[in-house]
């Protein structure tokens, strides 16, 4: 599976690693089921044959490094292709047959192009954000658009970000929400079914490729953002964490001690009002606690960081009380850590 968009794919190739695909668990958005990178899935095989996994089918996706979703069967994959545009495409799960795509104009170019995020299905609907902020509604049943916005352009953005726009969708009730980082709008929710906006934030700072997740504090869930510094290493300033509340979009509380100048890895939830924050670029890693206060607001604590250690690209994963990361920081390509 893939679960990071950092990752350039130039075929999409599905194994037999556990058991019949029949009984697979859905993979329906970004990191998985509950967005936290653990399946609930059995029977997968603690080793592969000397051979390898058998391929049962490969297809020709474009560049990038975005991955796919996965529901009753199919799989969902943006593409792109920088002379055509985006296109969302379905293919069947068992067979790797296309059965349909969706395309739309979306003219533009970066560095390392293509796409770079990971739709999200919900329902019958599954959306998705391409390089240069076009956000799609669409019905898997009919194949058409329910609705569309741009997060970037629609909230008074220029010129596009440096490696473009990076959004995993995130469905919280009916709402959808993004981190836009335009200049009017860091974070953006609308009604899931109709594109209304039904909030922003304020612009958060500089813009870097995190998408919004979900924590809980004190069993009240909070959307928590990363934004970028200005600078790296010892001379960076600006970045920070922000706790913002998903209905309404106010914001709870910040930690301004956190300095990454390309941020891409998202907040991972530890329990117990505890955030895990990692990074590149000599960002390291910090553990943080936010706790409701007597008067209703939220204080935000600092448990510990570690300058040596940082996940330039990929979420850490939690599982049975450990972080499991892959320890890269651009400078630095150690490989698996636990």
């Amino acid at each position: 599976m893939i679960t990071n968009i950092c990752r350039r794919s130039i075929f999409l190739i599905f194994c037999l690693v556990a058991i019949n695909s029949t009984y697979a668990q859905d993979w329906p958005q970004y990191f998985g089921p509950n967005r936290n990178g653990v399946s609930a899935q059995k029977d997968i095989l603690h080793s592969w044959p000397q051979n390898g996994p058998e391929v049962l089918w490969t297809i020709n996706v474009g560049i990038g490094f975005g991955g796919p979703v996965i529901k009753n069967g199919k799989v969902y994959l943006l593409d792109r292709d920088d002379k055509i545009g985006d296109k969302l495409r379905c293919f069947d799960l068992s067979s790797g047959k296309e059965l349909w795509n969706f395309a739309y104009e979306a003219p533009g170019s970066v560095m390392f192009p293509g796409s770079r995020s990971v739709p999200t299905l919900d329902g019958n609907l599954i959306y998705s954000c391409g390089p240069y902020g076009n956000l799609y509604c669409i019905d898997i049943n009919t194949h058409k658009p329910v609705w569309n916005k741009n997060v970037w352009t629609d909230f008074g953005g220029g010129e596009i970000p440096r490696w473009a726009i990076t959004q995993c969708p995130l469905v919280y009730g009916d709402l959808l929400i993004l981190a836009s980082q335009a200049p009017k709008a860091g974070v953006v929710a609308y009604e899931k079914l109709t594109g209304k906006v039904k909030w922003t934030t304020p612009s958060l700072g500089e813009v870097g490729y995190v998408s919004p997740a979900i924590v809980k504090v004190g069993g009240a869930s909070h959307v928590v953002m990363i934004t970028a510094s200005a600078g790296r290493g010892s001379s960076a300033s600006g970045g920070k964490v922000i706790g913002i509340d998903p209905l309404t979009g106010k914001i709870l509380w910040e930690y301004t001690n956190w300095q990454c100048g390309i941020p891409v890895p998202g907040a991972v939830d530890a329990g117990e009002g505890r955030v895990l924050i990692t990074g590149g670029y000599q960002a390291g890693a910090a553990m943080i606690k936010v706790e409701k206060k007597a008067d209703g607001t939220y204080g935000v604590k600092e448990l510990y960081k570690n300058p040596d250690f940082g996940s330039h690209t990929q979420n850490p994963v939690l599982y049975n009380g450990y972080f499991y990361a892959q320890y890269t920081t651009n400078e630095r390509k150690d490989g698996w850590f636990v």
